[in-house]
């Protein structure tokens, strides 16, 4: 009996470093949404959200979901960024209307921007893969509207 307490104990200790590599509940679901991200065509990257000044700092714990524009477009795509707040959404920089699609979107979000590459918009995944699928039709209306200039 004491020697098959001390092969468990010896395998429990043995065993407990590799526990600590497993994910979290919180992982598992973020890896989820990037990955459904992904499949349905938008790419992820940790990115500083813009910020219109008021906040010192870059704000923490935000991803950026994007959508890469096409290399053929008719024109060229002008940088811009805006900021969400309670009041709405507000330029960073240069006084610019945002865009319509973004007007629809009632995820949680934090930022959008565009550049010559991508639009997309910057939030800390804090809703499910229905959250996810409103940014990827927002990003492709806000796509197709780009390069229809």
């Amino acid at each position: 009996m004491l020697t098959f307490l001390l092969i468990i104990a010896v395998i429990a200790i043995a065993i407990a470093p590799l526990i600590h590599f497993l994910p979290s509940k919180r992982q598992r679901e973020v890896a989820g949404l990037r990955e459904y991200a992904a499949v349905h065509g938008l790419f992820v990257e940790f990115r500083h959200a813009p910020t219109g000044g008021e906040v010192s700092g870059p704000i923490r714990d935000v991803i950026y979901y994007g959508k890469r524009l096409p290399s053929s477009r008719a024109s060229a795509v002008e940088s811009a960024a805006w900021t969400r707040d309670g009041e709405g959404w507000r330029s960073v920089g240069r006084r610019l209307p945002a865009p319509a699609p973004l007007e629809e979107l009632s995820v949680e979000i934090i930022a959008a921007s565009v550049d010559q590459f991508s639009c997309g918009v910057y939030w800390r995944e804090t809703e499910g893969e229905a959250a996810v699928e409103q940014i990827r039709q927002i990003l492709e209306r806000w796509c197709a509207l780009l390069t229809q200039r």
